[in-house]
């Protein structure tokens, strides 16, 4: 009797309590209920016969920012690797006053080379047993007094068959790529190669007071250690022909439109403070197949022996190889566009006298002041 009575209050309560559910669900049946998920695929507008949740949510979001499954590639081509050739041997002299001489071990004829940047084209090389000299190609000689150019950067930028939809970039360093924006973040294991893996960018976000570009699904790299170009189908204001050279001076790139259509991108050694390049809307003047540059201040002298490839476009500025450099990706220069021996051969083969050349910097961080910049550069 006593086992009935306790019992019996319980059962009471639990029959009750399962009343309440029962009630609640019949006044609020979920509106979905029943319903079918969608194959994951990108939905930009409602089925109307399934419902596009889970991975598709994912996946049509990634695809609004261009990223899709498997990614879209970029529709390239490597420019022609004969455009990397120079028909001549370069040396570096020393930072001392270098004699110019009639014979090797000879006597000294005109002026000496000042100390400073100085590069001078070579025919020939002797070692008399008592020193080694190079023969210049006026008949002179000069004291191996320096370092042969032993090593010609090979890089060259890219061609495009189609114009990408995307905006793309490379690595200035060999850096990890993140599974979010942020510092501290985890890596994904993968990495960067400096200026040989070329990713597309499909988002920017600022996260830790730093930009942040995603590569790739859950790839995140920092936007300040890669160069990246962003496509566009607008000519700059004043441009009157669909042909025009995009220089950026805060990517440190090189863009080439024909047709209002990329056809061509690299990355470039623009102006490093105080002879930064200029901004501005230019027109190439003038086109030489080799250049010799030179000044004549004798706290900064430079003379550079033999340039191949150059493109006047502002004063004494120009788009120009750079036989003496073996990165690019940052300022490095006295004002001048330098770009690598193969990118300059294709831009001075591409470009015509007249072309337009829009050099720009949207950091804001290049001064505008006409009193700052000199008519000389290299």
């Amino acid at each position: 009797m006593k086992k009935i009575i306790l019992t019996l209050p319980i059962l009471l309560l639990v029959i009750s309590f399962d009343l309440r559910p029962t009630a609640f669900a019949q006044t609020a049946t979920e509106e979905d209920s029943g319903a079918v998920v969608c194959a994951p695929d990108v939905y930009r507008a409602s089925p109307g016969d399934c419902l596009p949740l889970g991975p598709s949510v994912y996946i049509t979001e990634m695809s609004a920012l261009g990223l899709t499954f498997p990614p879209r590639p970029l529709s390239l081509r490597q420019p022609d690797p004969s455009l990397t050739q120079l028909p001549y041997r370069y040396f570096h002299l020393e930072e001392d006053y270098v004699p110019v001489l009639d014979s090797p071990a000879g006597n000294e004829i005109g002026a000496p080379y000042a100390p400073g940047f100085v590069y001078v084209t070579y025919i020939d090389r002797v070692d008399t047993g008592h020193g080694i000299y190079y023969m210049l190609p006026s008949g002179s000689w000069i004291p191996g007094k320096g370092a042969r150019v032993s090593e010609i950067s090979s890089y060259q930028g890219l061609e495009f068959k189609t114009a990408p939809v995307n905006a793309f970039g490379w690595a200035f360093e060999y850096i990890p790529i993140l599974r979010a924006p942020g510092y501290n973040k985890p890596e994904t294991g993968q990495y960067l190669n400096p200026f040989t893996d070329i990713f597309q960018v499909y988002d920017t976000v600022n996260v830790d007071g730093a930009d942040w570009n995603l590569i790739g699904p859950n790839q995140w790299v920092e936007a300040r250690k890669v160069a990246v170009v962003t496509p566009t189908t607008t000519p700059p204001d004043g441009v009157t022909t669909g042909r025009w050279i995009d220089v950026n001076l805060a990517e440190q790139t090189l863009a080439v439109y024909d047709n209002s259509e990329l056809v061509f991108a690299t990355v470039i050694a623009s102006g490093l403070e105080p002879f930064w390049t200029r901004p501005g809307l230019f027109q190439i003047y003038q086109k030489k197949e080799i250049e010799t540059m030179r000044n004549s201040d004798p706290s900064d002298f430079y003379y550079l022996d033999n340039v191949p490839w150059t493109m006047y476009f502002d004063k004494a500025r120009a788009l120009h190889g750079a036989y003496w450099r073996t990165r690019f990706g940052y300022p490095q220069s006295h004002g001048c566009i330098n770009l690598s021996v193969g990118d300059s051969h294709w831009l001075f083969n591409w470009a015509h006298e007249g072309d337009w050349v829009y050099v720009h910097d949207p950091s804001g961080l290049t001064p505008t002041d006409p009193a700052l910049y000199h008519d000389w550069a290299y």
